[in-house]
């Protein structure tokens, strides 16, 4: 018999929140035609796979378009659940001047 998974109470309330990478990467997609999320950072360095991977794996991003030229490439776009992780990312973070309005 297989004991039961432990939960902690942040995972049974909401999904994970992004990480502050994740974050970034997903909110470069916001402002894109169809929420094409970027290969590259602002910098000119590759998005790490693993940074894509993860956000496919936990739904905020998702495959787009294959490139034959380029099949290692992921090439991806935010999905609804992306644009709301997001949005509760933002809803969470408080600027120390939110508290005077």
């Amino acid at each position: 018999m297989t004991a039961p998974t432990r939960h902690t109470s942040q995972e049974t309330t909401h999904p994970r929140s992004p990480t502050a990478i994740q974050r970034r990467w997903l909110a470069r997609g916001i402002a894109q035609a169809g929420g094409k999320l970027p290969l590259f950072d602002e910098h000119g360095r590759s998005i790490s796979a693993q940074t894509i991977r993860s956000c496919i794996r936990k739904g905020w991003a998702e495959p787009w378009i294959h490139n034959p030229i380029k099949p290692d490439w992921l090439v991806c776009k935010l999905t609804p659940a992306g644009r709301e992780a997001l949005g509760r990312c933002r809803s969470q973070e408080r600027l120390p001047d939110d508290a005077s309005r």
